[in-house]
């Protein structure tokens, strides 16, 4: 059995690797099974097919992008569905784009640890290996283990 820093530090890197291979710094990620392209803009999604026509635009309700100084860059990330999840960079905030309808659901996640401070996700990537996603606080450099529902968030611990 691995041990929790040994995990924690194979989670953090497949989250850098993720990000530094799928996404550029918009926040694009190519969904290649489904012919999508999606990328994170100031304004919310865009979401084109892999030829570049532009499919939609999708706005995020209660999103905004506060960037430097009072956060990181937020992501995007593809579930094993072929849905989209965007963070916040300043808060423990998640929205899902359901793939075939692109309906945004808001998903506020219970933190295990450090509910005083504002703790945003400027990584994240799903992993097969938890079935679980794993967000990187930019902020903090925390770690964390995010539940499929997306209703809680577990910190690890080096």
């Amino acid at each position: 059995m691995k041990s929790a820093t040994a995990v924690a530090v194979t989670l953090a890197g497949a989250v850098w690797l993720s990000c530094a291979y799928a996404q550029s710094p918009v926040g694009r990620h190519v969904d290649a099974a489904r012919d999508r392209i999606w990328s994170l803009t100031k304004d919310g999604v865009s979401l084109h097919d892999t030829a570049g026509t532009r499919r939609a635009a999708v706005v995020l309700p209660g999103w905004h992008w506060a960037g430097t100084p009072y956060g990181s860059d937020p992501a995007l990330a593809l579930g094993p569905q072929g849905e989209a999840i965007v963070t916040s960079d300043i808060a423990p905030v998640l929205w899902r784009i359901d793939p075939a309808t692109l309906a945004v659901s808001v998903h506020a996640l219970t933190l295990d640890a450090d509910a005083g401070k504002d703790v945003g996700f400027s990584a994240l990537a799903y992993s097969r290996e938890h079935d679980a996603f794993v967000g990187i606080s930019g902020m903090h450099g925390s770690v964390w283990m995010i539940d499929r529902p997306l209703t809680r968030a577990r910190k690890i611990k080096f």
